[in-house]
């Protein structure tokens, strides 16, 4: 059998082309949006030819994707499916903010991008929209049957509030990154815990 070695580096160089095609793109949606950059503009940055990227990706389309599957595999790995606690979630919101502002920007600004009915990726980031929701709502009603929460309030409600704070945080962040991100969560948390505690006395 042949020496395998050759082969598997150029695997690794290819692997790594293309994650750094990926994270230029994110770069660049973060800061220009989609409809704000080329696949040529993508390339150059990336320091690799077009035909190079359209290796990696066939498309502007696909290319978009990819991107944002790379956000949503980010979000799964970290996400709890188990904790009664969205309180201890939501503080862990801004490390996340600091670790991957390149992701947290490149969604927020594709979100603003795709408000329409019509747009190309209104459905898929309305999608992501309802399924946070949906998770932060199953959150606050595994706290309500642990006794944790307050058995009288609405959870979908609750969880539509949440969801919204954190847009408006993540948008108020990108436009200005000076601002004091841990304490406006630990502020809002601490008001949130008060509104789910149980009354005195409950259980």
């Amino acid at each position: 059998m042949g020496d395998q070695r050759p082969y598997a580096a150029l695997l690794a160089k290819g692997e790594d082309r293309r994650q750094l095609i990926l994270e230029v793109a994110q770069r660049l949606l973060r800061t220009y949006g989609w409809r704000g950059i080329t696949l040529a503009q993508i390339a150059r940055e990336a320091g690799v030819s077009p035909a190079g990227l359209l290796h990696h990706f066939q498309s502007k389309e696909q290319l978009l994707h990819a991107a944002l599957d790379v956000r949503d595999a980010h979000d799964e790995a970290r996400a709890d499916r188990t904790s009664d606690d969205i309180i201890a979630q939501l503080r862990q919101v801004p490390r996340r903010f600091e670790e991957t502002p390149d992701l947290v920007g490149m969604f927020a600004v594709l979100q603003m991008e795709n408000l329409d009915p019509a747009a190309p990726l209104h459905e898929r980031i309305l999608g992501r929209r309802r399924a946070a929701v949906r998770t932060i709502a199953e959150t606050i009603r595994r706290g309500q049957r642990t006794g944790r929460y307050r058995a009288d309030l609405d959870a979908d409600v609750k969880a539509l509030e949440v969801a919204a704070f954190l847009t408006g945080m993540e948008a108020s962040w990108l436009l200005d990154p000076s601002i004091p991100l841990t304490e406006v969560f630990a502020e809002y948390t601490d008001s949130l815990a008060r509104q789910l505690a149980p009354p005195p006395g409950a259980g």
